[in-house]
């Protein structure tokens, strides 16, 4: 059976069927259940973000022109919901209170599976640390794997000023997972000499 794509899917669900509209939010709930999760690091609220995201969707969906790629058009309204989230709630959550990720492909190994959980976990805590602007950016970078223009269209600033907003989340990113890192060494030390 064939995929229909999401231009056509669109065009029917704007007609009235349905069945186009849910095959739309099947295609996407994952991934912007996953991208919502990443922004808030919490399940409620991300379930709440993707709910306003596909509200929003449906909204604007007679605005979608064909001119760029659908999924492109669909994290942009997402990135505007994310930044709406922010600025009504500005949550103060625990970074320690990090949900799981809904997995896409399962693996046969369940050590890979746990160490690749562990690292995602530890990537979206020390991700929480920054500015709204560069998780954006990281978000968008490697979890929807857009380019650069791609990114500077999408959060409307240059690509330039994408590239170095991503360098700099990296460095602290970097920053944040060797202060970690270097916590957990000394907690097991500490444990170790009791």
């Amino acid at each position: 059976m064939f995929k229909r794509s999401d231009d056509v899917l669109v065009k029917q669900a704007l007609a009235g069927r349905k069945s186009a509209w849910v095959s739309l939010v099947k295609s996407y709930e994952k991934g912007i259940y996953n991208y919502a999760l990443r922004m808030v690091n919490n399940h409620a609220d991300a379930m709440d973000l993707m709910q306003d995201i596909f509200i929003a969707l449906f909204r604007n969906l007679h605005t979608y022109r064909a001119e760029s790629p659908f999924k492109g058009w669909l994290f942009k309204i997402a990135h505007y919901r994310c930044i709406d989230y922010y600025r009504r709630k500005r949550p103060m959550q625990s970074i320690d209170d990090t949900p799981e990720q809904i997995d896409e492909k399962s693996s046969d190994c369940p050590e890979q599976s746990l160490f690749a959980q562990q690292q995602s976990s530890a990537l979206i805590k020390v991700m929480q640390k920054l500015p709204i602007k560069q998780k954006l950016v990281v978000e968008l970078k490697f979890f929807q794997q857009c380019t650069f223009d791609e990114i500077a269209q999408q959060l409307g600033i240059s690509t330039n000023t994408a590239k170095s907003q991503l360098y700099g989340a990296l460095e602290k990113l970097k920053h944040f997972l060797e202060a970690e890192t270097q916590e957990r060494n000394m907690n097991m030390s500490e444990v170790d000499h009791v």
